[in-house]
C-alpha cells in the first residue's frame, strides 16, 4: 500500500494503526515468548444484534470470502460484537489490521480496531440434522415448518458447512446453556417425527435454504398444479394475454402514471419523509426516491421522484444478471455450476468478484448495459452501467431510477425475462433485507429483492407477496433508496439509521395495504 504526503487525511486515518504496530512489534522477544497473547479485530460492538447482522451483510461489499470465513458474530453480557476470529500473535494481527483498515478506509466504513482475546462467549444455534444432500434436509425442513410457530419459522435454515456437508439449524444465537435448553425442548416436541435436537456452534456458515426458498418453491409448485387443472393461477404471476409485444412495451412505458386512489397516501409519505428531514434523520444533502406499485391491479401507488438517477451500488446486480441469463438464452453460453455459483454468491452474498465475473462473461459493463438497452428498452430507460464494482464496493458510477426497478420486477413477476423462474429463485435466496426484515410484515411473507450499500447510498428494492385473510396473495413492488451526496461521516450509524428508515416505510406502506386488500 502506497501513501503520500499528498494525501494527509488518509494518513491521519491510518495513524492509530501504525501506532499499533510500533507499540507491539518492538516489544522484547521474551515477552512474546511469555505471554503467547493472541488478538482479534473487532468491526463492531454494540449492544444491538439486529446492527451487527446488518453490518456483515454490508462487509460482504468489501471483504473476500476467506476473510469473511473468519468472521464471526460472538456476545459478551448484553452486548455483541463482529469479530475478525484470527486468533493471530499482535505482530501477525498488525498487518491485518492495517490491511483491513485500509480497505474499509477507502470504502468509506468505520474503522476496525485490534484487542487482546476478551470474554466473548461463542454464540450457538439448535442443530436437527447434517448431510451430504440438501434435498432430505429440504423435506425435514418442510416438515417443522409445518410444526414451529412464526419465531422459529423464520429463523430456519440450511447451511452449507466447510467440508461441503448441509446442516439444518434454528439460527437462535444464543448463550450455550439457554440455547441447550431449547434444543432439549425442542427433542421432546419432534420425539414422534423420531427427529432429534443438538446444540450447535454458530460457524457463520453460508445459508442455502430458507422461509423465502421454501415459499418461492410452494409458490412455483401451486402454479405448476393450478395451470394444469381448469382453473386460474392464484399465486402464480400475472400475464397478459392476447397483447402484442409492441402494447405491452407502451403499456410499460406509461407504469409510474399515480392512481387518484393513493393520492393522499402518498401525500403522507411525503410528509413522514420531510418530517424526518426536520428532525435531522435525513439531511438536507440527502435524496430520496420511493415507488410502491401494485402488481395485482397493475397500477402505481407511491411514486416519489420515481424518474430521478440514483446511484445503483448492489442493486445492479440483478440487472447484470439479466444480460447474463440474456446471452445464455441466444446460445453464447450455458448456464452451468461454475456459473450458478457465481450469481448465487452475486445476488444473495452481493459477492464483488463474482458479479465481475458474470459482466466479463457477458463482455464487461458497457457490453451489459448494451444488451440491456437493446432488448429490454421497455425497462431499462435511465440505467447506466459504467464500472466493474472496484475493490472495496466502492462503485459510484453504475446508476438506475427507481421506476427501471419497477419495470425490471414487473417482468420478473409476470414471467417475460429469459430463465425468469432462475432470477427469482436467485433473489428469494436467504439474506437481509430492509423491506421486510426488522418489520411487523407477517412472518411467511415471500420476498424477492436486492440491498445496495455504499458510503454514499442505502437502499432495497423489491417484491413482497403477503397473504390475504382469504387465503390468496397480494404482491406488490416497493423501491426505497436515500442517497448522500457527501460521504457518511460516520457509517455505521448512518447506514443504521437510513436502513430504519426504508424499513420505517415498508411497515406505512403494508399497514396501508392491509386496510385495502384485507392483508392478514
Amino acid at each position: 500500500m502506497k501513501l503520500s504526503l499528498r494525501n494527509p487525511v488518509r494518513i491521519f486515518l491510518l495513524l492509530p494503526l501504525f501506532v499499533f504496530v510500533l507499540v507491539t512489534v518492538l516489544q522484547p522477544t521474551n515477552t512474546w515468548a511469555k505471554k503467547k497473547e493472541v488478538y482479534d479485530i473487532i468491526y463492531l460492538l454494540t449492544n444491538d444484534l439486529e446492527r451487527v447482522l446488518d453490518y456483515k451483510e454490508e462487509l460482504a461489499s468489501v471483504f473476500d470470502e476467506e476473510i469473511q470465513k473468519k468472521m464471526k458474530i460472538v456476545g459478551r453480557g448484553d452486548e455483541y460484537a463482529l469479530i475478525y476470529d484470527g486468533n493471530d500473535s499482535a505482530r501477525t494481527v498488525s498487518r491485518t489490521l492495517i490491511e483491513h483498515g485500509s480497505l474499509l478506509n477507502l470504502a468509506g466504513f468505520d474503522e476496525p480496531y485490534a484487542t487482546k482475546e476478551q470474554n466473548f462467549h461463542l454464540l450457538y444455534n439448535v442443530s436437527y440434522g447434517m448431510g451430504r444432500n440438501i434435498d432430505p434436509l429440504k423435506k425435514k425442513y418442510d416438515r417443522l415448518y409445518q410444526t414451529f410457530g412464526a419465531k422459529v419459522k423464520q429463523g430456519l435454515f440450511i447451511e452449507k458447512t466447510n467440508y461441503g456437508n448441509y446442516k439444518l439449524i434454528y439460527r437462535l444465537r444464543g448463550e450455550k446453556r439457554a440455547t441447550t435448553l431449547v434444543a432439549r425442548k425442542h427433542s421432546k416436541l419432534l420425539r414422534s417425527m423420531k427427529i432429534v435436537a443438538s446444540l450447535a456452534k454458530e460457524n457463520n456458515h453460508p445459508t442455502v435454504y430458507g422461509e423465502s426458498s421454501l415459499i418461492n418453491d410452494r409458490t412455483v409448485q401451486k402454479a405448476v398444479v393450478e395451470n394444469t387443472s381448469s382453473k386460474p393461477p392464484r399465486l402464480s404471476p400475472r400475464k397478459d394475454v392476447g397483447a402484442s409485444k409492441k402494447e405491452q412495451h407502451k403499456k410499460i412505458s406509461k407504469l409510474i402514471t399515480k392512481s387518484a386512489d393513493y393520492a393522499s397516501f402518498e401525500q403522507s409519505i411525503e410528509d413522514y419523509i420531510n418530517q424526518l428531514r426536520r428532525k435531522g434523520k435525513i439531511g438536507k444533502d440527502e435524496s430520496t426516491g420511493w415507488v410502491v406499485y401494485d402488481l395485482e391491479n397493475d397500477k402505481a401507488i407511491i411514486d416519489i421522484n420515481a424518474d430521478q438517477a440514483f446511484q445503483a451500488a448492489s442493486m445492479i446486480k440483478p440487472f447484470v444478471a439479466l444480460a447474463f441469463f440474456h446471452q445464455v438464452k441466444q446460445g453464447k453460453f450455458k448456464y452451468g455450476p461454475k456459473s450458478r455459483g457465481k450469481l448465487v454468491a452475486s445476488i444473495q452474498r452481493s459477492n464483488n468478484a463474482a458479479t465481475n465475473w458474470v459482466m466479463r462473461q457477458v463482455g464487461g459493463p458497457a457490453k451489459c448495459e448494451a444488451i440491456l438497452k437493446k432488448n429490454y428498452p421497455h425497462i431499462f430507460k435511465k440505467t447506466e452501467i459504467k464500472e466493474f464494482i472496484p475493490a472495496g464496493g466502492r462503485t459510484y458510477l453504475n446508476s438506475a431510477a427507481p421506476s427501471d426497478y419497477v419495470r425490471f420486477l414487473r417482468s420478473l413477476w409476470n414471467k417475460e425475462l429469459p430463465y425468469g423462474k432462475e432470477l427469482r429463485r436467485l433473489m428469494a435466496l436467504p439474506g437481509r433485507d430492509r423491506l421486510y426484515d426488522g418489520t411487523p410484515i407477517p412472518k411467511g411473507t415471500l420476498v424477492y429483492n436486492k440491498t445496495g450499500s455504499t458510503a454514499h447510498l442505502c437502499g432495497d428494492m423489491g417484491i413482497l407477496v403477503p397473504k390475504t385473510k382469504g387465503g390468496g396473495s397480494f404482491p406488490y413492488v416497493l423501491v426505497g433508496i436515500i442517497e448522500n451526496s457527501s460521504r457518511a461521516p460516520n457509517y455505521g450509524s448512518w447506514m443504521k439509521s437510513r436502513s430504519n428508515v426504508i424499513r420505517e416505510v415498508s411497515t406505512l406502506v403494508y399497514k396501508q395495504l392491509k386496510l385495502d386488500h384485507q392483508l392478514r
